[in-house]
């Protein structure tokens, strides 16, 4: 991982083993929207998965020609209509603005193709709405790349842990999303709450996917929700704060904090970190670095019964969800992620956002 990548969290692209799960040409994806970094992690999880990316566009060739340094094999569109209508793409992946991944993935799911954005997929409820409709109608799917989890080696051995009973039921998650701003390098958009849709659904959309799937729950339910902008009054309609108590429907409770403080000092862009309790113990991961001790991260801290355990995982587990995700469009399974946990955790973070108490 370059310095910047570890720096920045919008550069942020996680590099994985080749592990394909389909023949070389099989599956082919088109991108459409280079607005923000995380698309170079989209592509490269699914490169590794076996995936080609075939075709690009984005209205600032600028971009077009950064994202085909790094993916040579990607032919420039004429326009995003030439992918959408391209009877070989099977996969549209997108890192637009915000306010407009919604309307591009029912577009997509339209054409007959499947969908995988970036986080979030939408500021509306309206939006979200519409494309639930879509992908019922269709059949198709409306993928999202929630990386704090999914792109997270920590997270995905932390699962399987949960899964062997290490630290038996689960009955607390809370996880921390502290992210750096670095205002000089963001676009305006960035600060329109119109069309980031603002910080408990921007950021917080990633904690509320790791409580729900942590705790086994099907559904969840916004307690309380607060943001505040304590700091950066220079952008009025920015939001640098916020967390949420979530009750989910199988028992389990949940919280989380995000914030945009994240000081210079640290090496990486934020201190990423989840704790999952247990009746029998409890998990911590310190996704990014272990703080003044390794600059690596990947670290997952267990304690229960037995004893006290460190894993460092970096390099060791991979990252599954590209590859089932690839099978999952071609065989019309579930196995990545199901439509409805999609969904809902976008609901619950846009109504988190919607019923939030303003701090100031």
């Amino acid at each position: 991982m370059s310095p910047l990548t570890r720096k920045e969290g919008f550069s942020h692209a996680p590099r994985g083993k080749y592990a394909p799960v389909c023949a070389k040409g099989e599956f082919l994806v088109g991108v459409i929207g280079l607005e923000h970094g995380h698309i170079y992690g989209m592509c490269n999880g699914l490169i590794e998965a076996g995936a080609t990316v075939a075709m690009v566009w984005d209205p600032d060739q600028a971009k077009v020609e950064a994202f085909r340094r790094q993916f040579p094999e990607a032919v420039p569109a004429r326009c995003e209509e030439e992918i959408l209508e391209s009877k070989a793409i099977k996969l549209i992946a997108s890192a637009a603005i915000p306010d407009q991944r919604g309307k591009l993935g029912i577009e997509a799911m339209l054409h007959g193709k499947d969908y995988f954005c970036d986080k979030p997929p939408f500021v509306s409820l309206q939006e979200l709405q519409e494309a639930r409709e879509v992908a019922q109608k269709t059949g198709r799917k409306f993928a999202v790349y929630y990386s704090e989890r999914i792109h997270v080696e920590a997270a995905v051995y932390a699962e399987e842990l949960i899964r062997q009973g290490a630290i038996g039921r689960v009955i607390h998650v809370m996880g921390w999303g502290p992210h750096r701003l670095s205002p000089e390098k963001r676009p305006s958009w960035f600060f329109d709450k119109k069309r980031y849709g603002g910080i408990l659904v921007d950021l917080g959309c990633h904690q509320i996917e790791q409580i729900l799937y942590f705790s086994g729950a099907r559904r969840g339910e916004i307690v309380c929700s607060r943001v505040a902008n304590y700091y950066h009054r220079e952008y009025p309609d920015f939001e640098d704060y916020g967390d949420a108590m979530v009750s989910c429907d199988n028992g389990v409770a949940g919280y989380f904090r995000v914030d945009w403080f994240t000081p210079d000092g640290l090496s990486n862009w934020g201190d990423g970190r989840l704790i999952i309790l247990g009746t029998d113990g409890y998990i911590e991961l310190r996704k990014y670095l272990d703080v003044a001790s390794d600059p690596e991260g990947d670290h997952v801290i267990m304690v229960n019964h037995e004893g006290e355990y460190h894993y460092k995982v970096a390099g060791k587990i991979g990252y599954p969800f590209f590859g089932r995700l690839i099978r999952d469009c071609l065989e019309g399974t579930e196995n990545a992620m199901s439509q409805e946990h999609t969904f809902h955790v976008a609901e619950l973070a846009l109504i988190a956002q919607e019923k939030a108490i303003r701090l100031e």
